[in-house]
């Protein structure tokens, strides 16, 4: 089936890709197959994604199967921004600023009332996700019974004041990108014939996402072409509540009669266990499911720990994550998930306490570090051609990758990597417009690249993403499905949303919930979430061989870590690999990390059996184009050995 949806000759296509069926691979390689066929021209290409870390990921895998520069890869905000200020730039008008915080303008707006600025900011972003103006605000959130943070008519009234503030202040925000370049594409033929011409062969990744506004965009961007392939699962369709719809994806074929839509049914990502657990969890939900097949051995079963309190099972978390953590193994393979933003504080300091290394997701940003300042500061020394700044860029990042102060070069050079990407949407683009963007899709999006350390995320933030070990904390009812998800389609998103989360695991999945757990400051007393209903049966009926060791059993930990040294020792290393391991130890000790830090060992098992000769090898075996670019050439020097070479 991947085949096929490969090489179908179908237009439009949909392809139906559930969690680790290899989406990616698929989309990617069905550009570039029909780029190889002479049926696509690359330059012509356009994908579309919602973050520009899916975008980046898109265009290294692009580039590994030989489609260099000439593919454009980009969010539907990036894309609609670079045509926007080419229009105004063409019609001799100056650009409005772009709004990076609504919290300028809501702030004021919401003194005196008992409306947040978040809760208004999310109201306003989904009404405008559903192409709903203030006056008709209080209609539609009835219509979608949606629990708004105060009455629908004072909602309603704030956004009006809203839009009229920006306005006044003539800046826009990021969903007036997508209404204005929607509207001019609907209403301006010279326009809309340029950027038909431009981009003829339309991709879109994670189409179940897609609320109206998007496709208001996408169908103009398209006019009458039928050149148009999506990939998506509607078992991952999770922001609803943000004014996605899935129903796009689900009656694509009633929608576009002429289209062909492909199922894959195929899991490389997870062991059957937790697949299982996961189809388990939609079918007690009463969500239709859908069979997808493990393509993997069996691993361990889907564990379930039940704590006395909320602060006992933070502790146990941290113990868990120590005890899975492998010899040479990093920290970054496990990730500790929960359903909201409140309970992370105390996972944080329970691994803290743990002196583990932890992060989370999206409390770091980019531009908040030093190596991003300092490019930032480069960028807004002239407002000039972007194209002029990237050997400069590049000069910073050079001059900033030395033993300690690696962390600040990479920074500079992922900020280089995102000018080049931006110029392909918009070569004319100035630093000062890149910067505007910038800064706007970063605080849209939060988070930024991973360092060696456990990430703790919610369940939405961990979408897109993978772990050998995923621990998953807090699966009690009120938070699993959240207390205010009442009608029946709210409750079947919330089951997808624990599916997402379940299926985040490869190897090892861990699940825990406490029978008391603070909120509003004081103790309530909670019970399982009924979706794991059936796993807490399995986990009552299974009798274990041999009496498992007590978490806190060190001498068990121990012995277990001894036998893996001793397996290491006992399995000598090829010259290769023994070669890898002696400059990688050299360049965790100048740069004082740990070893797997710097490469994993999976990674450097992969590039010692391979012997890659190039930096486009190395990324094609999995290590990033940063990492390549920063250490490829003693990585490749070091293969280069006498002692590594054949014969």
């Amino acid at each position: 089936m991947q085949r096929r949806a490969v090489t179908s000759p179908a237009r439009p296509l949909a392809i139906l890709a559930p969690a680790g069926s290899g989406k990616t691979r698929v989309l990617t390689r069905r550009i570039a197959w029909r780029v190889a066929t002479g049926d696509a021209d690359e330059s012509h290409v356009l994908a579309l994604t919602f973050t520009r870390r899916a975008a980046g990921e898109l265009r290294e895998r692009l580039r590994a199967l030989g489609l260099r520069d000439g593919v454009a890869a980009g969010t539907f905000h990036g894309v609609a921004y670079a045509q926007l200020r080419g229009w105004w730039a063409d019609a001799g008008r100056r650009p409005p600023a772009l709004l990076a915080r609504k919290s300028r303008l809501l702030g004021p707006l919401v003194e005196g009332t008992r409306v947040s600025v978040a809760q208004l900011a999310g109201e306003i972003e989904w009404a405008k996700a559903r192409l709903v103006g203030p006056d008709d605000y209080p209609g539609a959130a009835a219509g979608a019974r949606r629990r708004t943070p105060g009455p629908a008519e004072q909602i309603a009234e704030l956004y009006r004041a809203y839009e009229e503030e920006k306005r006044r202040a003539r800046v826009v925000d990021f969903d007036d990108l997508l209404r204005l370049c929607a509207h001019l594409l609907e209403t301006d033929a010279a326009f809309a014939a340029a950027q038909r011409w431009r981009f003829r062969h339309l991709f879109v990744d994670e189409f179940q996402d897609v609320n109206p506004l998007q496709l208001r965009l996408l169908d103009a961007w398209r006019g009458s072409s039928l050149d148009l392939c999506v990939v998506g699962d509607p078992h991952q369709a999770i922001y609803g509540w943000n004014g996605a719809d899935a129903g796009f994806l689900e009656r694509f074929r009633e929608l576009h009669p002429t289209a062909e839509v492909i199922s894959l049914a195929g899991n490389y990502r997870s062991t059957p266990e937790i697949l299982a657990a996961a189809g388990d969890v939609l079918r007690r939900a009463g969500v239709p499911d859908r069979p997808v097949r493990a393509t993997r051995p069996g691993g361990p079963p889907v564990r379930l720990e039940r704590h006395p309190t909320d602060r006992d099972e933070a502790v146990a978390i941290a113990r868990a994550v120590r005890d899975c953590r492998r010899p040479r193994s990093p920290w970054s393979c496990q990730a500790v998930l929960v359903r909201t933003h409140a309970q992370i504080p105390l996972v944080a300091e329970a691994l803290r306490a743990a002196g583990i290394p932890h992060r989370v997701r999206g409390d770091a940003a980019l531009l908040d570090r030093a190596g991003g300042r300092a490019a930032l500061d480069l960028l807004r020394r002239a407002d000039r051609p972007l194209s002029s700044c990237l050997p400069d860029l590049e000069a910073l990042a050079a001059e900033l990758d030395r033993p300690g102060d690696g962390a600040a070069a990479t920074d500079v050079a992922t900020v280089a990597q995102l000018a080049g990407d931006h110029l392909r949407l918009d070569p004319s683009a100035t630093t000062g417009a890149f910067v505007s963007w910038l800064v706007a899709t970063l605080q849209a999006e939060g988070g930024d690249e991973p360092r060696d350390a456990v990430t703790i995320a919610t369940f939405h933030a961990a979408k897109g993403l993978e772990w050998p070990v995923v621990h998953l904390a807090g699966l009690e009812d009120g938070l699993v499905p959240i207390a205010h998800a009442r009608s029946r389609a709210q409750r079947a998103e919330e089951a997808r949303l624990l599916y997402v989360a379940m299926t985040r695991a490869e190897d090892e999945l861990r699940c825990t919930w406490a029978v008391s757990r603070v909120v509003g400051g004081r103790p309530v007393e909670r019970r399982l979430t009924p979706w794991l209903a059936g796993l807490a049966e399995r986990r009552r009926d299974r009798r274990p061989d041999a009496p498992a060791a007590p978490p806190g059993d060190w001498r068990a930990r121990l012995a277990e870590q001894r036998a893996a040294l001793a397996r290491q020792r006992t399995t000598p290393a090829s010259p290769v690999l023994a070669a890898l391991r002696a400059w990688r130890d050299e360049h965790a000790r100048a740069a004082r990390v740990e070893p797997a830090a710097v490469v994993d060992d999976r990674l450097l098992e992969r590039i010692a059996e391979r012997r890659p000769r190039s930096h486009e090898e190395l990324v094609e075996l999995g290590m990033g184009p940063l990492v390549a670019r920063r250490l490829g050439d003693g990585l490749l020097a070091a293969l280069r050995d006498p002692v590594t070479e054949p014969g």
